[in-house]
């Protein structure tokens, strides 16, 4: 074997999932609410450490496969708590979201005020 002079980089706590790890979810932060204009449930809740489209997009996709979602939506902020709306055909469970989340690589979050 050869040695090619490569050094691993440790990464740091912070950032997004891309280069850092979960540090765990919290479903008690998933609010539940249904959509006045077409009568579907909706749930909204924040997600801790996306920075980009990347992380949108991985987040995106394991909410999307939940059974019965309709659409997803990100408000992206930048290393803050990003602001999340699931439309869904049912009541999603605020475990199944933070599960997904969680499977994403990120952290359900209380929203700002």
């Amino acid at each position: 074997m050869h040695d090619l002079g490569l050094i691993a980089k440790q990464t740091s706590d912070d950032g997004c999932a891309c280069c850092a790890p979960a540090t765990g979810t919290t479903s008690a932060a998933v609010a539940s609410a249904t959509d006045a204009a077409t009568d579907a449930p909706v749930a909204e809740f924040g997600v801790a450490g996306m920075t980009c489209s990347h992380c949108v997009g991985a987040v995106t996709g394991e909410l999307t496969a939940l059974e019965g979602v309709t659409d997803v939506s990100i408000e992206l902020v930048a290393g803050g708590v990003s602001r999340v709306r699931v439309s869904a055909e049912r009541a999603l469970t605020a475990d199944e979201i933070a599960a997904a989340v969680d499977e994403a690589g990120y952290d359900v979050a209380e929203l700002p005020a």
